[in-house]
Order: C-alpha cells, then structure tokens, then sequence
C-alpha cells in the first residue's frame, strides 16, 4: 500500500497531541495575516489624517482656528483640545505665561504616548507569536518522535518504512511552527516601522500646537502690554 505523504495527510494520521499543536499554529499564522490587514488600513487612515491635520495646522494663524480645523477627531482634534483646555483653565493665574506653556507641554507629551501606545496595540501578539511558535512546533515534533519510538518498540518493527511515516508528521509540526514564526516577526517589525512614523507625526503636531499657543501668548501679552484688552487664542493682527 503506497503512503501519501502530502500535509493534510500527515495532519490526518497524526496523533491528537501534535495535530493539536499543528492547529494551534495554524490559528497562529491566521491571527498573524488578519493583524496584519487590520493594521495596515489602521495605519494608512492614522497617516492620512496626520497628515491633513498637519496641513491644517501649518496654515493656521492661531489655535482655535486650529481647533476647527481638526473636527473630524483624532490625536490632532486631542492635542489642540487639550491645549484649549488647560489654557482656559489658566486664565485666573497672571503673568504665567511659561507656567502655562509647561503645563500645556505636559499634557500633550502624555497624549503623545498614549498615542503610541494605542498605535501599537495588538502587535504584541506578533510578538508572542514570532517567539513561541517555534518551541511549540518543536514540542509537537518531540511528541511526535516519542510516540513513533514507542510504536516501534512495541511492534518490534524497525523497517524505515515503518518508522518514516511517524518522523515526517512529527516534523510537520516544527514546519508549521517556522511558517507560523516567520511572517509573525516580519509583520511585526514592519508595523513598528509604521508605527514609529504615526509617532513621529504626532510629534510634528505637538510641536505645531506649541507654536500656535506661543504664538497666541505674544498676541496677548503684546496687545495687554500696549493697554489693549484681547482674549488668548483669537486670531488678531491681520487675521
């Protein structure tokens, strides 16, 4: 009788521990390939939204046109709502203009990170996927020879015929580890390239932000200094 020796074959006449270590990768390398679409159409909106708002931003002559600009949410409609808020917040507490400007700092480097964080969701997974896939396959591979052993010992058949069916189904298991492990690390650094360039956006935006609130603050403090009355964050001077 001819033995086929094609994958779902192997998987077919495994034993149960290793094709459930063979399914378990399988599922991995799925989870692997659906983070990957999910993310990278995460990753081209962020860039794309990044983007406008920093356009926006660039154009913008003080912080609440800034502010209107930036209604269709995100990090940037964060960033310049947070500045917004603790500028109005600030107002009963004169001549802190660094204070103020330290504190909006802060704020924004906070939202900065968790921005970050958020970028990165989910890839940790890959991670876990990328370092453990191949130990899992290895152990369904030593599983898969131990059972082989002991079939043949208790048979007393050591024909190569006898034995080879057994190794090949257990090194399928290590296979699907590597094609499992593989992609999984591959993925991963892509998406931390990615990431790394969202956060590198953000921190454009951050810095765009600080300026218009720098901006602002001269706006005000040279119109008080000359005995007019303005309110920080409104577009004056040719605005």
């Amino acid at each position: 009788m001819t033995v086929s020796f094609s994958p779902w074959d192997m998987f077919l006449n495994a034993g149960h521990v290793v094709r459930c270590v063979m399914m378990l990768l399988t599922l991995a390398s799925l989870l692997t390939w659906a983070i990957f679409l999910a993310k990278s159409v995460e990753f081209f909106s962020v860039r794309r939204r990044l983007s406008r708002a920093e356009r926006n931003l660039e154009s913008a002559g003080c912080l609440d046109r800034g502010k209107v600009d930036t209604r269709d949410g995100g990090i940037a409609h964060m960033l310049v709502m947070a500045a917004e808020t603790e500028r109005e917040r600030s107002r009963d507490i004169p001549d802190d203009r660094d204070g103020l400007k330290e504190r909006i700092v802060l704020h924004l480097e906070r939202l900065e990170a968790a921005e970050g964080r958020r970028l990165m969701r989910g890839t940790g997974l890959l991670a876990t996927i990328g370092a453990t896939s191949p130990f899992i396959g290895l152990f369904g591979t030593v599983w898969g020879i131990m059972t082989s052993f002991t079939g043949i010992a208790a048979t007393k058949a050591t024909s190569l015929a006898v034995v080879a069916p057994g190794i090949a189904e257990a090194l399928l298991a290590t296979a699907l580890g590597l094609v499992a492990a593989i992609p999984a690390v591959v993925i991963y650094n892509h998406l931390a390239r990615q990431s790394a360039s969202c956060r590198a956006q953000v921190a454009d935006l951050t810095a765009l932000v600080m300026r218009l609130v720098s901006r602002d603050l001269g706006r005000a403090q040279a119109l008080t200094g000359s005995g007019q009355i303005v309110r920080i964050g409104s577009c004056v001077a040719g605005e």
